[in-house]
């Protein structure tokens, strides 16, 4: 496993584009993480975040140069993220019609689907401002500056989220 090194300079903070190296190594742990609070499985969020960087790496003389490439890789992720999810709900909604449901084994604790399919009620938004805030540990300043919008507007989506997570969740044993 490749360690990760944070870069000595802020990549915001210097007059050059920073290198692929440096953006990677910087920030796809943080992404991987918000990646898997989406999907609740570890190996598809890499991959995706993975994807996203190979698409960024394959344009990056361009990318290099926008005002924050790292949007721009994120906004991919997440483009990605939301294709598979479609592609596996229409899987799964065409293979429920074309067998019956085969006897299940043990799964997974009932508090973290519980809280994985009340997240997935959440709008985007909100789902994304709730990950990034209490799951990858983002203050709501840094959330406003990646979706570009008003702290009050991440606060905003962060209170609706967590009502809407309370009545979801209430009497789930988290």
């Amino acid at each position: 496993m490749t360690a990760i090194v944070e870069p000595e300079t802020p990549i915001n903070a210097r007059d050059d584009p920073p290198s692929f190296d440096e953006v990677y190594a910087a920030h796809y742990t943080d992404l991987a993480v918000q990646l898997y609070a989406y999907f609740g499985d570890r190996q598809e969020a890499q991959d995706v975040a993975q994807e996203a960087f190979c698409r960024a790496l394959a344009r990056w003389n361009s990318i290099a140069e926008y005002d924050d490439p790292v949007a721009w890789i994120r906004r991919v992720a997440w483009n990605l993220a939301v294709s598979r999810w479609r592609r596996a709900r229409t899987a799964l909604n065409f293979l429920s019609r074309q067998r019956p449901a085969e006897p299940q084994t043990d799964g997974p604790d009932p508090s973290r689907v519980a809280l994985l399919a009340a997240l997935a009620t959440l709008p985007p938004t909100q789902r994304r401002a709730i990950v990034l805030h209490y799951l990858a540990d983002l203050p709501v300043a840094e959330i406003a500056a990646r979706e570009r919008v008003a702290e009050g507007t991440v606060r905003s989506w962060l209170s609706r989220g967590r009502a809407a997570l309370a009545i979801t969740l209430k009497g789930v044993s988290l």
